[in-house]
């Protein structure tokens, strides 16, 4: 018996011994494993492109369940425990189109096409077909004539600028350009201004390289018969279930109930190639438009109207309830399993999609592959990251929207912070944007990985500007899956890309061939945009505290008030309660930061005795919540689903990020009115937001008052 004891003593010494002079490494030599050249593969990543862009895969479409089922498989071969999350939601296909232009006698009618065309040796001709004809989701079926009016980027201050030319766009059809705002504004728009059409099309200055410069195939510029199409959609998520999931037989908003909440389009609209748009504005006379109306070096006179070119406009939709698919992969914490930390990018594309979004897609697989390579090595998270592939983005973050309106209690509970890349990749230089408090996150993430132009230096070496700060944008805006986590819950969120803008945008020529001759041939920019991905997804899963600094976001509350006070210097309105909410917001946030310097200063033997642990926890719930408390459950005014007070969308334009939205908007009402009512909104609108900072201060704190 002694012996037996004496031999499990020793067995249990020498494993103690053993623990101590070999422990598993540091979570910070995973991390720079996960950058290392050993792990990174750009052949991998450009083959998984290849294969997700074979074909057109809308959403709805076979094809793209089949790219589900193929995201699904590196999810599951890399060891991630993976799901499908299916929703049925309302989406739009066109059935019929027809346009003719009647120009004045004695030239003839001209019936357009409406197609793109194939080039020679395109490797896709064979799969051409399966190209959706060229639409707008959502778009209001019907048939209208009328007289042409050039309506430039089809924004407000355009419409003021015909106003003053004396030119009236009521009963006319407008044709836009694309290439400022987002495309539903510009038919709403339209239809505000008592239009009964609007025509979209691609212009050679801004897509087509100008002037006589080639295109692609030999260039990277729109060809000629090129199209963006897209959504026209103004709200997010499923219109018929505004607010809820959209499973199963769940409760639907009729036809006519969606059309009565004012984001779909009232009026038929169409997108058009840029050849087409030239050849309708050589019928347009009238006054000349302004020189930035104007087009090309070789591009016809660009004149306002109305007509005399008559436009007959045709269009029937073809409404449905269909199955779309967001692939959701679990690798979970091992000592917080309860707080997510997510990674999104959306699968769905209008053709091809190899910039959007199926850059974003394979740098997302390449994410995958490398954790579940760090995993074989014995890496494990602290807190759960959770990988989605979103569907149905395309048509209003759908697929994105209905996940978190299901899931909303959940994730607000529970979510870390949401980390976004949608095109991960057009071109050269790194771009990002955040909710402040992960701005030096992001920073500190570009200053490990390499630039992919010049391995000499870091991403973050090419980032910085003149001032030695980088540009790190806002997440108002509505033009990602970043929209229902930041602007409806209030999580915490950032999203990147290299790149920006691309000439062959939405069209058919977004295809892998694009990609690998003018995007990014090396598929160097893939690898870096993954690295700076996982990087910040696994400092935020990994380390003991949450690397948020809410300093940051008060200074950038700073400064936007300030702005806000250069804009309404003429009036009344008092800023005195922001700015006093914001200096609290920043003692708490120089508080919080001095009790996280105090429980490192205390870690040693004894922390687990003092309690550290649960110290550390409480004090990683009051940062992640903390930004939950920007948001009020009554939303902006008339825009209720949009419940973030210090982010969101533009009113006249989606893809335009504001902060104080809500003030701005109340700001544009009452220069419009100029009552004192109006005003009194403005006021009333500040001190919200006062009242949200001041919440967001108290939770920092964490004593009840």
């Amino acid at each position: 018996m002694l012996k037996t004891a004496t031999t499990i003593f020793l067995g249990l010494a020498t494993s103690f011994t053993f623990l101590l002079i070999s422990p598993p490494p540091p979570k910070s030599f995973y991390h720079s494993l996960y950058i290392s050249t050993s792990l990174s593969d750009n052949t991998s990543i450009s083959h998984h492109l290849h294969t997700l862009t074979r074909r057109p895969h809308v959403a709805g479409s076979e094809a793209n369940a089949e790219a589900a089922a193929y995201v699904l498989s590196i999810f599951t071969s890399s060891n991630i425990k993976s799901h499908i999350a299916s929703y049925e939601v309302s989406l739009t296909y066109p059935s019929s189109r027809s346009l003719t232009l009647i120009p004045p006698p004695p030239e003839t009618p001209t019936t357009f096409n409406l197609r793109q065309e194939i080039y020679d040796g395109d490797p896709y001709a064979d799969v051409a077909d399966e190209v959706q004809p060229t639409f707008h989701a959502y778009a209001k079926s019907g048939t209208v004539s009328g007289l042409v009016v050039y309506v430039n980027y089809g924004r407000i201050v355009d419409y003021l600028t015909l106003k003053e030319m004396g030119v009236n766009v009521s009963g006319t059809i407008v044709l836009a350009r694309y290439g400022e705002i987002y495309r539903g504004n510009i038919v709403k728009n339209a239809y505000e201004e008592g239009a009964i059409g609007a025509l979209l099309y691609t212009d050679r200055k801004d897509y087509g390289g100008g002037g006589d410069t080639r295109w692609f195939p030999d260039e990277k510029w729109m060809p000629p018969s090129g199209v963006q199409v897209g959504t026209v959609y103004n709200g997010i998520g499923d219109p018929t279930t505004p607010g809820w999931a959209s499973t199963g037989d769940c409760e639907r908003l009729s036809e006519e109930e969606v059309e009565k909440g004012g984001d779909v389009p009232l009026i038929p609209s169409l997108p058009i190639s840029g050849a087409d748009g030239e050849t309708i504005l050589r019928s347009v006379g009238g006054d000349v438009a302004h020189e930035d109306w104007q087009g090309s070096i070789d591009a016809p006179t660009y004149r306002v109207g109305p007509g005399p070119g008559i436009i007959n406009l045709s269009y029937t939709g073809n409404q449905i309830i269909g199955t779309i698919q967001n692939v959701i992969g679990i690798i979970e914490g091992a000592e917080e399993p309860d707080r997510f930390v997510i990674l999104g990018n959306h699968r769905d594309a209008w053709t091809f999609g190899a910039v959007d979004p199926n850059s974003g897609t394979a740098a997302l697989l390449e994410v995958a592959e490398r954790l579940g390579k760090l995993q074989k090595k014995g890496w494990k998270p602290r807190r759960t990251i959770v990988l989605c592939n979103w569907d149905a983005e395309e048509y209003g973050l759908v697929g994105s929207t209905e996940w978190v309106e299901e899931n909303r209690e959940m994730l607000a509970s529970r979510a870390v912070a949401y980390l976004n890349v949608d095109c991960g990749v057009a071109g050269p230089v790194f771009h990002a944007s955040a909710t402040p408090q992960l701005d030096e996150l992001l920073k500190r993430a570009t200053q490990q990985v390499q630039d992919p132009e010049n391995s000499s230096q870091t991403i973050y070496d090419s980032w910085v500007d003149s001032s030695n700060s980088p540009p790190i944008g806002r997440l108002g805006d509505g033009g990602s899956d970043f929209a229902a986590f930041v602007q409806h819950v209030g999580i915490p969120a950032a999203a990147m890309f290299f790149g920006g803008g691309y000439p062959v945008y939405h069209s058919m020529y977004d295809d892998f061939v694009w990609m690998e001759k003018f995007g990014d041939p090396m598929f160097h920019r893939h690898v870096a945009v993954g690295s700076v991905w996982g990087l910040v997804a696994l400092w935020l899963a990994d380390e003991e505290f949450l690397p948020f600094n809410y300093l940051s976001y008060a200074k950038e509350l700073q400064k936007s008030t300030k702005d806000l006070k250069d804009e309404i210097s003429e009036t009344d309105i008092s800023l005195n309660p922001l700015f006093k909410s914001i200096e609290e917001l920043h003692k708490e946030a120089t508080t919080m930061n001095n009790q996280r310097k105090e429980i490192i200063e205390r870690k040693g033997w004894t922390s687990m005795w003092n309690k550290d642990h649960l110290k550390v926890r409480e004090l990683n719930d009051r940062l992640m919540m903390a930004e939950r408390a920007f948001t009020d459950q009554d939303g902006l005014f008339g825009r209720s689903w949009y419940k973030h007070l210090i982010y969101g969308p533009s009113k006249h334009d989606d893809y335009g990020s504001k902060t104080f939205p809500g003030i701005d908007d109340a700001i544009e009402k009452a220069k419009n009115l100029n009552t004192a009512d109006s005003w009194r909104a403005v006021q009333h609108e500040v001190w919200r937001v006062s009242r949200a900072v001041k919440h967001a201060s108290l939770v920092l704190n964490g004593e009840l008052t």
